[in-house]
């Protein structure tokens, strides 16, 4: 097994991550195809023996970021997507497993970003908080703080109850 076909089988964690992190499936791909772009163009830079799936989550949270900052600098400049914007799955789940599952997405996109990506990373992407900190260029402590916070934030929106009154800010 090559490290290309390495970096293939982490395809659907990075969609999945990016697809919960962007809230926008168009978006998402894009950030994955990016991603895929710079691992393969610089697959000198990875070390053998490393965490490959840390060093692609490490791409695409410093690919993120970038693309963040320049939105938040400059105006829109692009393509409109109308589309993506108004994404929607044909069909509602009528099941309460499906009820949940909205719910819980709901409850993650009203958490800030920080929060968010920790407990995808954590939670959803099963990383340690050691990989999780280096995946964040953050410390570890700082990754358990947001975990928990994040965790009572979402445990508050799934009871119903308002989701600012624990864990405000990062």
């Amino acid at each position: 097994m090559t490290i290309r076909d390495d970096i293939v089988e982490n395809v659907p964690r990075l969609r999945r991550y990016a697809r919960l992190l962007l809230r926008d499936p168009v978006s998402a791909d894009d950030l994955v195809q990016d991603v895929l772009e710079r691992a393969l163009s610089r697959l000198h830079l990875y070390q053998p023996g490393t965490n490959l799936r840390a060093w692609l989550f490490t791409i695409m949270h410093n690919l993120h970021v970038n693309q963040a900052v320049r939105a938040a600098k400059g105006p829109k400049t692009g393509i409109d997507n109308d589309a993506a914007d108004n994404y929607q799955t044909a069909v509602q789940p009528a099941q309460t497993a499906g009820l949940s599952i909205r719910d819980l997405e709901r409850g993650l996109a009203s958490l800030p970003d920080e929060q968010r990506a920790v407990i995808l990373l954590v939670g959803v992407e099963g990383m340690t908080y050691a990989e999780a900190a280096s995946v964040l260029e953050i410390p570890v402590g700082t990754v358990m703080s947001r975990l928990a916070r994040g965790r009572a934030r979402l445990r508050n929106f799934m009871n119903g109850e308002d989701p600012a009154s624990e864990g405000a800010g990062q």
